[in-house]
């Protein structure tokens, strides 16, 4: 059996692609050995492209306002106990500008479904922040919009967009949202990105309630065929105030390993070792590197609203994860032998 798994490990390195059973496969019977290969493998092929640099994204978290419901998310709009924020344009341009001298390149505005973020509001935001930061990227996480929506925010000056998939089986998705909410129109925003030219990304959930191993192996191979320039994965963490509070977290083993493939799968993506993944191990950014990640998202957003967009519970927003300890952060890099880097970071062609 070791063997076998083995010379699927040797084939996606060199191919880049399984088949379905394979991906199901490799997850099913991971083993250390195993795992310790796909994290060389990673590191190889990321290193032809990227070398040792690590790119650094400032996140702003606008807003915890969603209208959504999410069986999942800390702040779904029927959680009466989130304690609700959202930063004026002023606030999100402090940010950036905070940001910009601590090195930051590109900014991410992230932020539940907000209906007060129109594309009016967002254009004019977008176009500040372009016109003081022309050598900055922008990316926007803000959920399903139209395709029109998303035209205006790119001629705005958007970069890129992520928009977690957050699991690419349709029945899967069901049990995660609600019913309003659609897994055909969540691709059609994905399809709408990607034909809009936003460098794109996708993403999912490890660990989520009722996932199964053929799941994970349909996520995987959703992002072969997919093809997107960023890929966003980390453990589930249950948030007490969600219909998921009892629920197992996922862990960050395992995003280790499906971070490994993934590298593998595409070896140009962008792929971040996520807060997530800091929340659940103490080494979890360090292992995400070291699994072949190459992004990290240190928070720019005020500290005065950092503690109130919490998705999950104990979610990781002081230390290396706050952008003002950037420093302490190039050198936890340096200690494993990376290196920070302060450009745009894109995705390679």
């Amino acid at each position: 059996m070791q063997d076998y798994l083995t010379s699927l490990a040797d084939r996606l390195a060199t191919q880049h692609r399984l088949q379905l059973d394979e991906y199901r496969e490799l997850i099913d019977s991971r083993n250390e050995a195993l795992a310790k290969k796909l994290a060389e493998y990673a590191v190889i092929e990321r290193k032809k492209h990227y070398g040792n640099h690590i790119y650094v994204r400032g996140l702003i978290e606008i807003s915890n306002v969603c209208k959504n419901d999410c069986l999942y998310c800390g702040i779904r709009c029927s959680n009466t106990n989130c304690s609700r924020y959202r930063l004026s344009p002023d606030e999100i341009l402090e940010c950036c500008h905070e940001g910009y001298k601590l090195g930051f390149r590109t900014f991410v505005l992230q932020g539940g479904e907000d209906p007060f973020f129109s594309d009016d509001l967002l254009c004019c935001i977008l176009e500040e922040i372009k016109g003081l930061y022309p050598d900055c990227a922008v990316t926007l996480s803000l959920g399903e919009r139209s395709r029109e929506s998303y035209a205006r925010l790119k001629a705005a000056g958007a970069d890129r967009y992520l928009l977690r998939h957050e699991t690419a089986t349709a029945a899967h998705y069901g049990q995660l949202h609600p019913g309003e909410m659609s897994f055909n129109n969540r691709i059609r925003c994905l399809n709408d990105l990607k034909e809009l030219g936003f460098q794109t990304g996708c993403g999912f959930m490890v660990g989520s309630p009722f996932q199964t191993t053929m799941h994970l192996a349909r996520d995987l191979q959703f992002v072969e065929e997919f093809q997107p320039q960023m890929c966003g994965i980390g453990p589930f963490i249950p948030h007490c105030d969600t219909p998921f509070g009892n629920e197992a977290a996922g862990t960050a083993e395992l995003t280790c390993y499906l971070l490994s493939i993934l590298r593998l799968i595409q070896p140009k993506l962008l792929l971040p070792a996520t807060t997530a993944l800091d929340s659940v191990s103490p080494r979890g950014r360090t292992m995400g590197i070291l699994a072949g990640a190459n992004v990290i998202m240190p928070n720019l957003s005020p500290q005065s609203v950092r503690k109130k967009y919490m998705l999950y519970n104990n979610k990781a927003t002081e230390g290396l994860e706050a952008a003002e300890y950037k420093k302490e952060l190039d050198a936890a890099m340096a200690s494993i032998g990376y290196e920070i880097v302060t450009h745009r970071g894109d995705a390679k062609q």
